[in-house]
């Protein structure tokens, strides 16, 4: 054998092993296994972390926030929600919840499987009652709410947990709030006690789709009532919605607990001290429930219609394309983009997400003795011109300042 290709040969023969036992392919193994052990006990720990989780969901709802019970109504339990079922009605008459932080990190996907909650002693609604009917199968406790707990993910599938909602209510409005609500959540770090349910009276109409099996009330509206009772800060808010097309942004359906309690007869926080009760009942501040992160922080409610002078707010805007008209609401942001030579003004909501803006070209600045991106900034403003579409939103371009006057002064 050559002995210059010796060192070559015993490095074939034990290099291998000595790598294997010493070099990085070695260590890579190890760290692997203990990962993976790592992963195992994450994985044993979290079904008893998440039970008692959801227990203490369940024992901080009764103790603060289920409504009081009337007579014959009977309370059922899940993992991570409780209801009173209305047979009547063939729909819940109410639900409760707690929106946790765990909101942030659940994602469990939808798992669509409707059933009949055979804990409702009575029976609950079925597929048939809902199938080609022409409602969705709203829920009031949202699936997205319980996407860190299969069992509590798979409890809000129940019929016990479902009331006919127009598509374009479920699909839109419904969702938004369902969204606002999570996004409280999230950005303020805090859990919320959520009250949810259809606004139900004698007299509502059924589905009659063929085929359908109980008699299921279409309801008129819909509630949902916020309670931060962690914080230091301790608030309420309640929602009142359609259940038909809702134009306006989230927080234009904001409205005092007690109102809620008025329309639906509802006494829904009894467990509180009653000058507690009726100081947070009393409560319509949709703004005390944004936090530093939330992408809409800043944004406002439109001025409430009618306007004078046959004026128009931000969310009216859409119903004036092609027309002349003077627009009015608050200018929440500004921007300045090179690209299109221009200055936004985004009118009550921020961009991406605002029912109106006004466009004023660089080339005009000169018919401005202001600089509009920093002088209307949070101001109350009203604009006057012809009312194009792009991108679907509103707008209205301006050529000078006559065109832009203050809300003070356009209603003087």
């Amino acid at each position: 054998m050559n002995p210059r290709a010796l060192p070559l040969a015993l490095f074939a023969l034990i290099g291998p092993a000595l790598w294997a036992q010493d070099g990085p392919e070695q260590r890579l193994r190890e760290l692997q296994a203990r990962d993976q052990e790592l992963r195992t006990a994450l994985e044993a720990l979290a079904a008893p972390i998440d039970s008692l989780k959801l227990t203490i969901i369940r024992r901080d709802l009764r103790a603060l926030a289920l409504p009081a019970l009337a007579p014959g109504d009977e309370l059922v339990e899940h993992p991570g929600h409780l209801l009173v079922y209305s047979e009547r009605h063939e729909q819940p008459k109410w639900t409760a919840h707690i929106a946790t932080p765990d909101v942030i990190t659940g994602n469990l996907a939808r798992i669509d499987t409707f059933l009949m909650d055979t804990k409702v002693r009575t029976g609950t609604s079925t597929v048939e009652d809902y199938w080609f009917s022409g409602f969705d199968r709203g829920h009031l406790v949202p699936s997205a709410d319980m996407r860190w707990n299969k069992e509590a993910l798979t409890a809000t599938y129940f019929y016990s947990n479902i009331s006919p909602q127009r598509p374009e209510f479920n699909r839109d409005s419904w969702s938004d709030l369902e969204d606002w609500v999570r996004r409280t959540v999230r950005f303020g770090g805090e859990r919320v006690f959520v009250v949810t349910g259809p606004v139900l009276r004698e007299g509502l109409p059924a589905m009659d789709n063929p085929g359908h099996k109980n008699e299921v009330s279409i309801p008129e509206h819909f509630f949902k009532v916020l309670a931060d009772l962690d914080g230091p800060e301790r608030k309420m808010i309640g929602f009142v919605m359609r259940n038909g097309v809702n134009e306006y942004p989230t927080i234009s359906y904001a409205v005092p607990v007690d109102s809620v309690e008025r329309l639906t007869g509802l006494d829904l926080f009894p467990a509180l001290d009653d000058t507690l009760e009726a100081r947070l009942e009393a409560q319509r501040d949709p703004q005390a429930w944004y936090h530093p992160g939330d992408p809409f922080l800043g944004e406002v409610e439109p001025l409430p219609a009618p306007l004078p002078k046959g004026m128009f707010n931000t969310v009216q805007a859409r119903h004036q394309i092609g027309r002349v008209a003077t627009v009015c609401g608050t200018v929440v942001s500004t921007r300045r983009t090179q690209k299109a030579n221009a200055v936004y003004l985004n009118f009550d909501r921020l961009h991406p997400a605002q029912d109106f803006y006004c466009t004023i070209w660089d080339s005009n600045g000169p018919n401005f003795h202001y600089d509009p991106e920093e002088a209307l900034l949070r101001k109350r403003v009203c604009v006057t011109g012809k009312v194009t579409l792009y991108d679907d939103i509103p707008r209205i371009s301006v050529n000078n300042e006559n065109a832009i006057l203050l809300w003070e002064e356009a209603v003087r």
